[in-house]
């Protein structure tokens, strides 16, 4: 833990801002990391958006600006075709930066607390059938059928990765980052460290819990001499690493294309939305499905109920004889 808190705090020095105003960034940027445990990307997205507005509001820098320095630089993000979720998310990141100036008494007051937030749509996460993914797992499972040797342990591998993902719903950073020892025991759970380092128990359904144990040994067959030894579960190309994301990716648009399935909508995340849409669909209470997924707030979980309306509103339009009646 020590370790990986020294090597974030490397990475929040290597991005240090330039300019009037550059220091309190800084701190800023290195509060994030000491209190709040924050990943790598989103320090680099926080290093971003500041240093893009500093370089709007100098010579002033960071410290000094006012509430309509704010409001005229949402304003160029917009001339500039910027969404406005994307708007929305430069703004969180002033506001979190100027609570901070005022919370340290760097200053008196925070200009974005008059500044209100672009409207936002409400987009539905994109997911998958309950017989998309039924077909996913019946190909990866078919495929460790006939296999042998690395081909066999690879095999294995892609299955414990679907089975896991859609039996579990963790993000897929949690899930490819997951340490050797999360799975050498017997219990039918694993605990997951998420965002700000926040631990919470999952269940594995049986199959997902199988898939683990039959990978496991089959780890010598799939990885080369040197990654054997790697501490995680998911050893990347470097043993040192795990598995990234995109090779995750990569895996799952093959499994699609095997399994016959819309590639374009077989993303490691679309396992995520499907476990919790599937669980809330065949009847689990949203509180729960919020602790799984690793939720703060249950208004995050609560877009899933959206999902559910609109294919109960499609249904409806689709299969009810007075929706295709005509009108006289």
């Amino acid at each position: 833990m020590a370790k990986a808190r020294a090597k974030t705090k490397g990475q929040a020095a290597n991005r240090r801002l330039r300019g009037p105003g550059a220091h309190l960034a800084d701190a800023f940027l290195e509060m994030l990391v000491a209190e709040r445990g924050v990943a790598a990307n989103t320090l680099t997205a926080y290093a971003h958006d500041l240093d893009e507005f500093a370089q709007f509001v100098a010579p002033g820098g960071l410290g000094d600006a006012d509430s309509g320095q704010v409001r005229a630089y949402l304003s160029s993000l917009a001339e500039r075709g910027l969404s406005a979720r994307t708007q929305a998310r430069r703004l969180s990141a002033l506001k979190q930066f100027h609570r901070f100036l005022l919370g340290e008494g760097h200053r008196d007051d925070d200009p974005t607390g008059v500044v209100d937030a672009p409207r936002l749509g409400r987009p539905l996460p994109k997911t998958l059938s309950e017989e998309d993914v039924t077909q996913l797992l019946a190909t990866a499972r078919e495929a460790v059928v006939p296999s042998e040797g690395a081909a066999r342990g690879k095999a294995l591998r892609l299955l414990a990765l679907v089975e896991v993902l859609y039996a579990s719903g963790m993000r897929v950073s949690e899930l490819v980052g997951l340490p050797l020892a999360a799975a050498r025991g017997n219990d039918r759970v694993l605990l997951i460290r998420g965002k700000g380092n926040k631990e919470r128990m999952v269940p594995l359904t049986p199959a997902a819990f199988d898939a683990i144990r039959e990978w496991l040994p089959a780890r010598t067959l799939a990885l080369s001499a040197r990654n054997q030894d790697s501490r995680w579960l998911f050893p990347g190309t470097d043993p040192e690493q795990y598995m990234t994301r995109q090779r995750l990716g990569q895996l799952l648009k093959q499994l699609a294309v095997d399994a016959g399935v819309d590639v374009t909508a077989v993303k490691p995340h679309a396992l995520r939305h499907a476990f919790a849409t599937h669980l809330l669909a065949n009847g689990a209470d949203l509180r729960s499905v919020q602790q799984m997924l690793g939720h703060a707030d249950i208004s995050t979980t609560q877009i899933y109920t959206h999902v559910l309306d609109a294919r109960m509103a499609a249904l409806v339009q689709d299969h009810h004889p007075l929706a295709t009646r005509k009108r006289s």
